[in-house]
């Protein structure tokens, strides 16, 4: 070891962790009272323009409602027309200034800058962008056979948003705009059948966390949206497989989720939008995954004993999905639009 090596392995960790103590009381007093005043005071949206990919179901279709109660002007991207244009409707129903609709695909770059420059030439300017588009795997890495399986998922969950932001950045420069990001708890919480999944919603914590940064003086703030399991034709049981291609599979669900209690997503589509307005860094919902978070950061071990006895120990049929069965608990766990049919 060099003996600078040495010094500083010495030095620094007391020298940080005294400093942080001695900061922690005047950051706790500045954190509250910015909480407190971002929670009087959040952003007015009526008329601003908003840009929501992913819109035509889940978690995007119920912010498009959340920002249309609240007067802004939106911009609904998804690869699906007719749905998207019945959430315009509902979205004006909801009190929009008014509602546009673009097809797109997040995961072909032209198309992400195809769907900017719509917005842009129909309304002149944008505030704020929410990059929610995703997909989800459900495979353990080891069965996958065709790459195209692992593409198909970064290139929605990852290159997606971040292509999005590319060309929306210097419209959001101009309004000093504000930019929602729908991750995961699977940016930190390693649930087995979706490796994949997990890390490109880690690449898009760590890439969006980044660019807070380097954006901290250019705009007004980034929120990082964290997930639970949540109301999903995912949820529902439309997978990506091993092969590459989407699956509509709710045995294969069951497998993947289990037990694993499903937030509905206009619950989560209102905390996403409450935190954005009031330019909070982080939300994770429901709230209690909080827990899990502290346990992946105090024990893993006790997070990797309870996902290899519920789904990996047995993967033709999990240890969760053999008690979601006997105890019949779907009914009280999963939103009523995922249930199977009786």
């Amino acid at each position: 070891m060099a003996p600078m090596e040495f010094i500083l392995n010495l030095v620094v960790p007391p020298t940080a962790t005294v400093a942080l103590l001695a900061a922690l009381p005047v950051l706790t007093v500045v954190k509250t009272f910015k909480w407190f005043v971002s929670w009087l005071t959040p952003e007015n949206v009526r008329g601003k323009v908003v840009l929501i990919t992913g819109a035509s179901s889940g978690i995007g279709e119920h912010i498009a409602y959340q920002y249309a109660k609240k007067g802004a002007r939106l911009v609904l991207v998804a690869r699906r027309e007719e749905q998207l244009k019945a959430v315009a409707d509902r979205a004006v129903s909801h009190g929009a200034s008014d509602a546009h609709v673009v097809v797109g695909d997040v995961t072909s770059e032209d198309e992400c800058k195809k769907v900017v420059e719509a917005a842009i030439q129909k309304y002149g300017r944008l505030d704020h962008l929410v990059n929610n588009a995703g997909n989800v795997n459900s495979f353990f890495f080891g069965d996958c056979v065709d790459t195209k399986a692992l593409h198909s998922t970064v290139d929605t969950d990852f290159w997606g948003p971040v292509n999005m932001t590319y060309f929306a950045l210097p419209h959001l420069r101009q309004t000093h705009g504000k930019l929602m990001v729908v991750a995961s708890i699977g940016s930190w919480l390693p649930h087995p059948r979706e490796a994949i999944y997990n890390g490109a919603k880690a690449g898009v914590l760590q890439f969006f966390d980044t660019l807070r940064n380097e954006e901290r003086d250019n705009l007004s703030g980034i929120t990082i949206v964290m997930p639970g399991f949540t109301e999903s034709e995912a949820t529902g049981g439309k997978l990506v497989g091993e092969k590459g291609d989407m699956i509509q599979d709710t045995e294969r669900r069951d497998a993947h989720f289990g037990t694993q209690p499903m937030a509905y997503a206009a619950t989560v589509a209102k905390d996403a939008v409450h935190a954005t307005l009031r330019g909070y860094r982080y939300v994770i919902t429901p709230y209690f995954y909080t827990v899990l978070l502290l346990w992946r950061l105090i024990a893993p071990e006790m997070i990797d004993m309870m996902f290899y006895f519920q789904a990996v120990k047995n993967p033709g049929k999990p240890a969760n999905k053999q008690t979601l069965e006997a105890t019949g608990a779907q009914k009280y766990l999963y939103a009523k639009s995922t249930q199977k049919a009786e």
